[in-house]
C-alpha cells in the first residue's frame, strides 16, 4: 500500500520498522536510514529471522540527518509517502525541511531542541504550519508515548469522560530492571538534560518554574506498584494547555530510583552532564557526549530487563453530566514480554508502537490533513482501537484519584 521512510536505527527505529514489518498490509517497502548502516542492517536482518511471513520489503541506507540536500536526495530518489523521524530531537527541523523540498509527508516522536541550549519547545515546528499547508502535506508531532500516547488519552478523556477538564496529571513509572549501575532507557544525552533541567507545570494560566526533582509524591500505578514519582517539565504540556484551554494545572510526574538520582548528582556535580564544550587534548567535547560515549546504548539493555511499565492520564473536572469526575486512562507493558516480541526493552516499544500506529493512521487518510498538528488535535477513537491490536492495550479506571493535590 504505501512506502516509508524510517530515520534513525536505534531502540526505538528497531521498534517502528519491526512493527511496520508486522503490519505489512499498510507497510509495504520500507527504507531505514541512519548515520551507521550497519545498525540499520542489523534491524533487517532480525526481521528475516524473527518475521519471516512479512511481505515488506526492506532496504538500508546511510544518511546524515544534519544534511538537507542529502536527505531531500535520498528521499527523491526512494519515493515514499511518508517520512518517520526517530533520529534525534536536534534533526527536527531539518528533516522536516528535506520532507518540505521533496513533498513528503512528516512524522516524529519528540519536539525539536538545540544541541547548544537544554530547551525544548514546539515553537520552533510550529512555526513550519503555513509551510505544510500551502505545500498540501502533513507533519505529525510527537507521536510517541509520551508525547504522543498521553496526549490521545487527553482526548480520550475530553471525549469520553469530561466536559471540562481542569486538572491533568501525566504519570510514567518504569518499575523495571535491567541490571546495570547506572544507564538511561533512551538517548542517554537526551535522557540526562531533561533531568537536570528544572521542572515546569502549568498552573492558572502560566507556568510556574521549579527546581530539578523538587516536588515528589508516592502514587500507586495499577498492576505495577506505589513508586515515589518526581515533577519534570515534558514537552507534551505545551501542546495541551493549548487545545485544551479548560486546564486549570498540568503536571507531568515520572518514576525515578535512589541509585539512579545518586549516580546523577554525582554526574552532575564533577561535571559530567555539562552540555558546554570542553578542550580535551585540542579537541572540544561537551562532557555529556562523552558520558554518552561510555553508558550503555539504550537498546542493549533490552536482552536482560525484567518489570512492567506503566504510564497514563488521570483527569479531573466536570464531568458528562455535570458532577466532578476523576478518571485514569493507561497501558502496561512488560519488558521482557517486548523482547520475545520484537528483542527490545518495553521505553523503546512503548515509543515505536505509536509512531507506526500515526503513521499508520496518516497513510490510510483517517489522520491527514495538510498543517502541522499534535496527537490530541485528532480524534483519538481509532489510535486507542490500535494500541489495543498492535501491543499496547489500553486500560480505565473510573472514580479513583491517583495523583493527589
Amino acid at each position: 500500500m504505501s512506502k516509508v521512510m524510517i530515520i534513525g536505527a536505534g531502540g526505538v527505529g528497531n521498534v517502528v520498522a519491526k512493527k511496520c514489518a508486522q503490519n505489512d498490509s499498510v507497510f509495504t517497502e520500507v527504507l531505514l536510514a541512519s548515520r551507521t548502516v550497519s545498525k540499520c542492517d542489523k534491524i533487517v536482518q532480525e526481521i528475516r529471522e524473527h518475521l519471516p511471513g512479512s511481505r515488506t520489503v526492506f532496504t538500508t541506507a546511510a544518511v546524515d540527518a544534519d544534511n538537507v540536500p542529502e536527505l531531500a536526495a535520498m528521499i527523491r530518489e526512494f519515493g515514499p509517502e511518508l517520512v518517520i523521524n526517530v533520529a534525534l530531537p536536534y534533526q527536527d527541523l531539518t528533516i522536516m525541511d528535506a520532507c518540505l523540498e521533496t513533498g513528503v509527508h512528516y512524522l516524529d516522536t519528540a519536539n525539536y531542541e538545540p544541541r547548544d541550549v537544554a530547551k525544548f519547545e514546539y515553537s520552533w515546528q510550529w512555526a513550519y504550519r503555513g509551510r505544510f499547508e500551502q505545500a498540501g502535506l502533513m507533519a505529525l508531532l510527537g507521536c510517541g508515548f509520551d508525547p504522543g500516547a498521553t496526549n490521545v488519552f487527553t482526548a480520550h478523556h475530553a471525549k469520553h469522560h469530561f466536559q471540562a477538564i481542569e486538572y491533568l496529571d501525566i504519570v510514567d513509572c518504569n518499575n523495571g530492571s535491567h541490571g546495570k549501575a547506572f544507564a538511561t532507557n533512551f538517548n542517554p544525552e537526551i535522557n540526562i538534560r531533561e533531568i537536570t533541567a528544572n521542572g515546569r507545570y502549568w498552573e492558572n494560566g502560566a507556568w510556574v518554574e521549579t527546581a530539578p526533582l523538587e516536588i515528589s509524591q508516592d502514587i500507586y500505578y495499577p498492576k505495577v506498584a506505589t513508586r515515589k514519582s518526581f515533577v519534570l517539565y515534558h514537552e507534551e504540556l505545551e501542546s495541551l494547555v493549548v487545545n485544551f484551554p479548560t486546564i486549570k494545572r498540568a503536571r507531568f510526574w515520572m518514576t525515578f530510583g535512589e541509585q539512579y538520582i545518586k549516580h546523577l548528582n554525582v554526574l552532575e556535580g564533577i561535571g559530567m552532564t555539562s552540555i558546554e564544550p570542553i578542550d580535551f587534548r585540542g579537541q572540544k567535547i561537551a562532557p555529556i557526549e562523552f558520558l554518552k560515549a561510555v553508558l550503555p546504548a539504550p537498546e542493549s539493555l533490552a536482552a536482560n530487563y525484567t518489570g512492567q511499565t506503566c504510564i497514563g492520564v488521570q483527569a479531573r473536572g466536570t464531568g458528562k453530566d455535570g458532577q466532578p469526575n476523576v478518571h485514569f486512562v493507561y497501558n502496561v507493558t512488560d519488558h521482557a514480554e517486548t523482547f520475545r516480541e520484537v528483542q527490545a526493552q518495553g521505553i523503546s516499544y512503548t515509543t515505536g508502537v505509536p509512531a507506526m500506529i500515526g503513521a499508520m493512521l496518516m497513510l490510510q487518510g483517517t489522520w491527514m490533513k495538510p498543517g502541522v498538528y499534535n496527537v490530541e488535535e485528532f480524534d483519538p477513537d481509532p489510535f486507542i482501537a490500535a494500541m489495543n491490536e498492535w501491543g499496547l492495550p489500553v486500560d480505565e479506571l473510573a472514580g479513583i484519584e491517583l495523583v493527589k493535590d
